[in-house]
């Protein structure tokens, strides 16, 4: 007994393309209508599963509505001598009015019930004409960018004089001078408790010795001047930006 017809609208309807290079993934998109007044459910199978990643491959799609299945070739060596044999199945159901679980509609369903439609895959490589001209649009986008990156950072500029420029400048340079001392004298704050530490012999002690504890404050002052410092370079690029 021949199969009845597919109830679903396929577009595109026998083919399925995928434009090159293939050394990423390349989306196909395949939209399934249902033109009728039933619920439908589907499945979207291939010849090749592990070489697509089918999003979704089945379902159910409401009376007059439709979806699109993303149909994704994963990347691999493409080589023109070799034609495609890939092809994909889309297969339907009507689906019954009281319809509770979509497995049990597929398992219940008689092979006269059944409907598909199937698509062959064509890959497209671009030729060596349009590979320049995709490179060249690269290109120029890149360039685009460069740019209005670059008169982003002159209007900004502009939004102050020379003066205040140099004064920013200057005072930048000096916190960093400032913050490259306090970072020395941690260092060397650091080295003096490791050498105390080795030659102390008394590894337990109840209380810390009067020593430690001003080294230990003198840690914490200079930590509390490494973040102020921080925090006015911060205010200063907020200065600039603004």
């Amino acid at each position: 007994m021949a199969r009845p017809e597919q109830v679903l609208l396929l577009e595109p309807q026998h083919e399925l393309r995928f434009r090159g290079p293939f050394t990423d993934v390349v989306t196909s998109t395949l939209k399934l209508a249902n033109p009728t007044d039933r619920n439908v459910c589907f499945k979207v199978k291939t010849t090749a599963p592990r070489r697509y990643c089918v999003r979704p491959n089945s379902g159910v799609i409401d009376a007059g509505t439709s979806i699109n299945v993303s149909v994704m070739l994963q990347p691999f060596d493409y080589d023109p001598n070799e034609k495609s044999k890939h092809k994909f199945m889309v297969q339907s159901v009507l689906a019954p009015p009281d319809m509770t679980d979509t497995e049990a509609v597929w398992k219940e369903a008689k092979p006269e019930d059944l409907m598909d439609s199937k698509l062959r895959c064509v890959f497209d490589m671009p030729t060596e004409n349009e590979k320049t001209h995709d490179m060249d649009s690269n290109k120029i986008s890149s360039l685009s960018k460069s740019e209005s990156s670059t008169l982003s950072m002159k209007s900004m500029a502009a939004g102050l004089d020379d003066g205040e420029v140099k004064k920013i400048m200057e005072e930048c340079k000096r916190l960093q001078t400032e913050v490259q001392r306090l970072r020395e004298e941690n260092k060397q704050i650091r080295e003096d408790d490791g050498l105390r530490m080795r030659k102390s012999t008394v590894m337990s002690a109840p209380h810390s010795s009067p020593a430690l504890r001003v080294k230990e404050e003198g840690l914490s002052s200079r930590m509390i001047a490494l973040i102020v410092l921080f925090f006015v370079v911060g205010v200063i690029v907020g200065k600039l930006a603004l």
